[in-house]
């Protein structure tokens, strides 16, 4: 078994390897490097070029994702039967009192996380063979795909906080370098920038969290922190000079740190400009993995934050606004992706008042789920963005159900299961979590039930608002595209029926372990809850109508969208134009990228402007280089040229000075 886990772990880290030195170098062997993008291409620089290098990279790394998925599935089952493994691969760090081995530690919390993320990644792989077939940079593609999957796992599987934080940089960096994959498109830069220097700001946070877990527990392994959580009740740590609950402090710097890597509210912007990326990158980033890394973090910290009230407030709180602040701007977009991008954002909302409220199975169920649903609608968008020639303006689509039925289909599966139609997957664990926050019984988790039950009518309009516009309708893109139009291959497909099964069946095959009757002995040890938390027990048990609510709230987000865009196709204008100000709102985001523009990104530029240009220019290059030295450079060269070496000068020289003589002389000498 031990094995078997290091092989899981390892095995996408060395398609990575091979794939990224060997399909570059085998290129520069051969002699022909991939051809260049021109900059003039269209979206992909798909139909210009075509990929004329080895296809082994490509297969390599897929065949090796799909071995790791099924041993993560052989894993889990061996997991969730009571057994939990801890294998110690080296010693890592020791300093002075610090020791960190890099150990994988499986328990169940991971085990469903490396199911998550390996089956979700090993489709996008085999995915992209098809959505990347005429790419020329496959082999890179490829080999950042791998290795954002091993940094996710090591990520998973870490035993110590330094563990964590090593793949936490680990996704960030690949995340960086995926949505900036195509790097000739100004766009795809500024947007991969972006999400790392957004996540670098939680991170600061996790860091410091790291910091004073440390300082608090003498320690950064797992274990020893969890099992002296108890006794840290009501200890102090000095922080700016302030008195502060040491495990208050420590849980609120953590989730500051899962605050940026799960996009939530304050640190969302990033999310929606990830999308520049390749879509399977949007499928693998923002539906199963580096996403949720935040929502594992905390489950995984389970023991602290059930010690920190305060900090659990403070979770439902953001969770709650993020659910509802992504949906509102969700209801508006106009992009394909950033429609679904946003969706992301207030799910993972969701997520989060389940962690906030001591509900961590619940959260880690709609995890599981919203992993299958999420990504089969990111490539179900994709195959749509693909039989259109790369469009993604849902104005320019229309009418495409007769033309790509099976895409439909499969998109139909996914919007079912989000917006928690009856008995797929979303149903079972989003609706948990808005019973739990009903249940939860404090007058914080009211507000987040109302605000999640909101959210969920607008889940369900935005969604059928994509549907309708996309696949019904009259056909509103050029006759040129549309003689185009064709299914995506079988290997696009695939993956997406295999993700549909997990979007219709994933709820109500694993809803008894996750957070039904065998809850307890399913998760074990693996999530801590307090003595006093029955919350999984309560939200059973909650009125009929709380129950119905959520239903009630998708069948009116779905009226409601087919009267838009079906029935009376000029109520949305009528409506942006009488609401004007609230659609510019929401168009733009609730204007927090203008808000962040103007309170860090030009100050941030002005700064640096004044020490470079007053500064740099004026004050050191003006009295260096440019002052004091020009001067003495000019005195030099004026006096060389009396240095000329032609006699005549010389005596010329000499005559003027007699000359100055006798008339010093005569004048008054």
């Amino acid at each position: 078994m031990e094995t078997l886990l290091k092989l899981i772990v390892f095995l996408p880290l060395l398609g990575a390897i091979l794939a990224g030195l060997g399909g570059t170098a085998v290129f520069r062997y051969i002699g022909s490097a991939p051809p260049v993008q021109d900059a003039h291409d269209d979206d992909d620089g798909h139909h210009h070029h075509h990929y004329d290098g080895p296809r082994w990279p490509m297969l390599l790394t897929t065949a090796l994702l799909m071995v790791t998925a099924v041993l993560s599935w052989i894993a889990f089952f061996d997991v969730i039967s009571g057994n939990t493994y801890k294998v110690v691969l080296m010693e890592w760090v020791r300093s002075g009192e610090m020791t960190a081995s890099w150990a994988l530690r499986v328990d169940t919390l991971t085990a469903v996380m490396l199911v998550v993320v390996t089956t979700v990644s090993a489709l996008v792989h085999l995915y992209s063979l098809g959505y990347m077939s005429h790419d020329p940079h496959q082999p890179r593609f490829f080999s950042y795909l791998s290795l954002f999957t091993f940094a996710m796992l090591m990520l998973v599987t870490s035993d110590n906080l330094l563990q964590m934080f090593f793949g936490w940089e680990g996704v960030g960096l690949a995340s960086y370098l995926l949505i900036g994959f195509w790097y000739n498109r100004d766009s795809a830069n500024a947007a991969a920038i972006k999400a790392f220097v957004v996540n670098r700001v939680g991170d600061f946070g996790f860091a410091l969290g790291i910091f004073a877990a440390f300082v608090l527990f003498g320690s950064i392994e797992f274990d020893p922190i969890f099992a002296a959580a108890g006794e840290m009740q009501g200890k102090t740590l000095t922080f700016l000079g302030w008195e502060v609950p040491a495990l208050e402090l420590v849980a609120l710097l953590l989730f500051m740190g899962a605050m940026g890597k799960s996009a939530q509210f304050l640190l969302h912007t990033w999310l929606p400009d990830a999308m520049e990326g390749p879509t399977p990158v949007s499928a693998l980033i923002h539906a199963a993995t580096m996403v949720t890394a935040g929502v594992f973090l905390v489950a995984r910290m389970s023991p602290v934050y059930e010690l920190a009230p305060f900090t659990q407030d403070v979770v439902v709180v953001i969770g709650a606004i993020t659910a509802f602040f992504a949906a509102t701007v969700g209801l508006v977009q106009n992009d394909i992706k950033r429609i679904i991008a946003y969706s992301t954002c207030s799910q993972l909302g969701y997520m989060f008042v389940a962690m906030g409220i001591g509900a961590y199975g619940v959260g880690m169920f709609h995890l599981f789920t919203h992993a299958f649903f999420k990504a089969l609608l990111f490539l179900g968008a994709g195959s749509a963005i693909h039989a259109m020639s790369d469009e993604q303006d849902i104005w320019r689509m229309g009418g495409l159900k007769n033309y790509i039925p099976r895409t439909y289909a499969m998109m139909l599966i996914g919007t079912l299961a989000l917006t928690g139609f009856p008995f797929t997957a979303g149903y079972f664990s989003k609706d948990a979590i808005i019973e739990a926050a009903f249940a939860a019984h404090e007058p914080l988790a009211m507000t987040a039930f109302w605000l999640l039950v909101v959210a969920a009518l607008f889940t369900s309009f935005y969604s059928w608002r994509l549907m309708l516009v996309v696949f019904h309708g009259k056909p509103r893109a050029s006759r040129e595209t549309l003689a185009r139009v064709h299914e995506s291959p079988l290997v696009m497909m695939l993956p997406l029926y295999v993700l549909a099964l997990g979007a219709l069946f994933a709820g109500w095959l694993f809803k008894d372990w996750f957070i039904g009757a065998a809850e307890a002995e399913f998760w074990g040890a693996a999530l801590y809850r307090a003595a006093d938390n029955d919350i999984v027990q309560a939200l059973h048990h909650v009125p009929a109508w709380v129950v119905w609510s959520p239903f009630v709230m998708m069948v009116i987000g779905f009226s409601v969208a087919v009267l838009f865009y079906v029935v009376k196709t000029d109520l949305p204008e009528k409506l942006a134009t009488a609401l004007r100000p609230l659609y510019l709102f929401l168009l733009n985001k609730w204007y927090f990228d203008e808000l962040y523009d103007w309170l860090f990104v030009r100050p941030a530029f002005a700064f640096g402007r004044l020490f470079w240009k007053v500064g740099d220019q004026k004050i050191i290059d003006g009295l260096g280089p440019n002052g004091v030295a020009a001067r003495v450079l000019n005195l030099g060269s004026i006096t060389s040229r009396l240095q000329s070496g032609y006699v005549y000068h010389y005596a010329f020289a000499m005559l003027l000075g007699i000359a100055g003589l006798l008339t010093w002389l005569m004048m008054g000498g």
